[in-house]
């Protein structure tokens, strides 16, 4: 295998998903704040609590700034070198952060309780999903560090 291949063919497959996921999570974040604004809180897909404003709001930044760091993850597949690998490492390690703060507020949603719609269902599934495969990006990415058999060597 020739040096910095075996990321390389992680990496493709990972992003794809990561994509998925996070353009899932931008529909359902935006539609249910949507709700929100127009003061249905009752709508029977939505429910909620009093948490519930605040992961619609960090599921939707989560799921913008980790659609941009997906972006910049296809940059570095398709040029592979040490100077794409910084710039997708960096918005990675800010898209992962805020993903495990909806995370977290996930976790209080549940914990809180009440009546929860499906599509708030759907979309706490895929904050958890999309904070565990952006941290396998993550992981892949730093990979490097490690054996320059993973990806570009780290400078």
């Amino acid at each position: 295998m020739a040096d910095g291949r075996g990321g390389r063919k992680l990496m493709g497959p990972l992003l794809v998903v990561n994509s998925v996921v996070y353009l899932i999570v931008l529909g359902l974040a935006g539609w249910s704040i949507d709700k929100y604004i127009d003061g249905q809180q009752n709508h029977p897909h939505l429910g909620g609590n009093t948490s519930t404003i605040f992961l619609l709001i960090f599921a939707l930044i989560g799921g913008v700034i980790g659609a941009c760091s997906v972006f910049l993850g296809f940059a570095h597949l398709r040029q592979w070198d040490s100077v794409s690998l910084a710039s997708a490492a960096t918005s990675s390690i800010i898209s992962w952060a805020i993903t495990v703060l909806a995370f977290g507020l996930v976790c209080k949603q549940i914990t809180m309780g009440g009546h929860r719609g499906k599509r708030l269902q759907t979309l706490e599934a895929f904050i958890t999903i999309s904070s565990v495969s952006q941290l396998l990006y993550l992981l892949l990415l730093h990979a490097g560090i490690f054996s320059s058999r993973y990806g570009p060597v780290y400078h």
